[in-house]
């Protein structure tokens, strides 16, 4: 009797409970049940592709996948062993049985095919929790073959992308690089960062005791948006070779360093921004360091003659025929200046002046132009400016006003001493030569393609704005042709070149004016302008701008004659004479 009082008793209690259950807290155990097995998953957006003018992929994110164990069902897990009945879904190892149970077990079965040591997967898969990352960016056909492990619900997969650059150290540092969030953190990745990233999406569904979804119970989603992808104006090849060539000058000048520019005269495009460094896209030092091309300034030295030249003939002060007798040296308050090379009286023209790259001469040329109206000029043609590109880590270069000028620094400004600054902007400022006396604002980025497809030409940052008058240009270009002839083994066949070539003394490790920038800047053809080529080596063996810089400044344009097919220049037949 008391045992069925008992009975009668755990009845009542368990028809009570029942009644609680399915009647009173029915629906809302229901909904915890159901909320307990929900989850939110994340669609990752793929990061947008960088490349060059023609197509070219420079960088892209390819489909990558991270593996992620179940400890828990890691640890509960028992291999089924192979037979007839068992057939697809069973577990063996190279035909032989698994040999173990449990974390063990698994890590010997996905050991090969992830190709990690089983011993350290083991360890991973017998702690505690549902979740612990076990590989990441692991290709699709790794995925694949992790599926066919019979392993569901304890080893999965979750979708993920890889930042792969194509070319290895080519525009290593320029391209820059991504943080482990996919972020970038340098160069052009970091740049264009905002355009590149895409939008995350996410579906919110339940899963199976196996962590599969089941189906029909997906309540919310949203697709994932890519990021857009962008062209550049840079040109895979030309910045091969250029890259190429200055690794090699630096080799036969023993130079410790050079940077290149190849900018489009018409469009401002840079087609090849380069510098010998050789840095490895998306590697923690491509993470950690500026284009030596964007963030080193130097002073422009000779070819900065170019500017203050161009300014006295626009103030009316002088033309390019102008003579002039110019000795070796000069002293004004008190301070001497010198040319390169001890030479007796010589009767030049301005643009002989030029042509012999005359200090001196500068000097004599400019002692009617105003302090104020040399830093004008200069700083007319960009130096010691933002470019407008917008690179990161790149330095304007130093122009004091005139204001802060010594009694030396207000002559040695004209001779392109005494102010700093970079490839990019000498390069665009010989530009405005090149474009009859128009500075035209340079442009890198040349178009941004969403994930729909749809492309957007980008324009350059600023506007085109007349620093000199065209006849001043033309005067000016036809003496930077002289100085190209001067340079018989600087030279393109078939091709009229303008350039100037300038050297400074800068400061060394050493604290004193102990190093040396040789650099040359050419305009190609001069007679239809089509390419601004600049180079820069540092502490060359062979000294002026002209004997080192200048040779790679026209192995460079003769391979732009050759791919771009330019025609043939006409025969020079109106040069201003440079002696009297």
């Amino acid at each position: 009797m008391a045992i069925g009082v008992l009975l009668a008793l755990m009845g009542t209690a368990c028809l009570i409970q029942l009644a609680n259950v399915q009647l009173i807290n029915g629906k809302s155990m229901a909904q915890a049940a159901a909320q307990s097995r929900t989850i939110t998953v994340t669609l990752k957006a793929s990061r947008g592709k960088i490349m060059d003018t023609n197509g070219s992929i420079l960088a892209q994110s390819v489909e990558r996948y991270t593996i992620i164990g179940n400890p828990e069902g890691a640890q509960a897990f028992t291999p089924i062993t192979c037979t007839k009945q068992t057939g697809d879904i069973c577990h063996q190892i190279n035909g032989k049985p698994v040999g173990a149970t449990g974390a063990a077990a698994v890590a010997r079965l996905l050991a090969p095919v992830l190709d990690m040591d089983a011993t350290e997967l083991g360890a991973m898969l017998s702690g505690t929790g549902q979740y612990a990352v076990l590989k990441k960016d692991v290709t699709p056909a790794v995925k694949r073959k992790i599926s066919k492990l019979n392993l569901d619900g304890i080893v999965y997969a979750e979708l993920s992308n890889e930042r792969i650059y194509s070319n290895g150290t080519l525009m290593g540092a320029l391209l820059g690089g991504v943080d482990s969030e996919g972020k970038g953190v340098a160069g052009i990745e970091q740049m264009e960062n905002k355009t590149l990233t895409g939008e995350d999406g996410y579906q919110v569904y339940q899963q199976g005791n196996n962590g599969v979804e089941i189906p029909g119970t997906m309540t919310e989603s949203k697709d994932a948006v890519n990021g857009s992808d962008i062209t550049l104006t840079i040109d895979h090849d030309v910045q091969w070779y250029v890259e190429k060539v200055l690794r090699e000058s630096c080799e036969k000048y023993s130079s410790p360093w050079g940077i290149a520019v190849v900018q489009d005269t018409q469009t401002g495009d840079i087609l090849a921004l380069a510098d010998s460094d050789e840095i490895e896209a998306g590697s923690d030092q491509a993470k950690m360091t500026v284009s030596r091309a964007v963030r080193e300034t130097f002073e422009p030295g000779s070819i900065g003659k170019v500017f203050t030249m161009s300014g006295m003939i626009q103030l009316g002060l002088h033309q390019a025929s102008d003579k002039f007798t110019v000795p070796d040296h000069i002293t004004v308050n008190g301070q001497t200046y010198s040319d390169a090379t001890t030479h007796g009286d010589e009767r030049w023209t301005l643009a002989g002046i030029l042509e012999q790259s005359s200090n001196v001469g500068m000097i004599i040329a400019g002692e009617k132009m105003s302090n104020e109206q040399r830093y004008d000029f200069i700083r007319k043609f960009g130096v010691g400016q933002d470019n407008g590109l917008g690179l990161p880590g790149e330095s304007d270069g130093l122009l004091y006003s005139a204001d802060q000028w010594d009694l030396r620094t207000q002559n040695t400004v004209l001779f392109g001493q005494a102010y700093t600054t970079n490839a990019l902007q000498l390069t665009n400022a010989v530009a405005v030569i090149a474009n009859k006396g128009v500075k035209k604002p340079q442009r890198i980025i040349k178009t941004i393609s969403d994930a729909e497809g749809h492309s957007e030409e980008q324009k350059p940052g600023g506007e085109a704005t007349r620093v000199i008058d065209e006849q001043v240009a033309s005067q000016v270009m036809n003496a930077m042709e002289s100085v190209s002839d001067h340079y018989q083994f600087v030279k393109v066949d078939g091709y009229r070149v303008a350039a100037k070539s300038g050297t400074a003394e800068v400061a060394g490790a050493d604290g004193r004016l102990s190093s040396i920038i040789s650099d040359y800047s050419a305009i190609i053809p001069a007679d239809n302008p089509r390419f601004i080529v600049t180079v820069v080596l540092k502490d060359p063996q062979g000294g002026f701008g002209g004997l080192t810089a200048g040779p790679v400044t026209a192995e460079i344009g003769e391979f732009l004659m050759q791919k771009y097919e330019v025609p043939a220049s006409s025969p020079r037949t109106d040069a201003i004479p440079v002696t009297w």
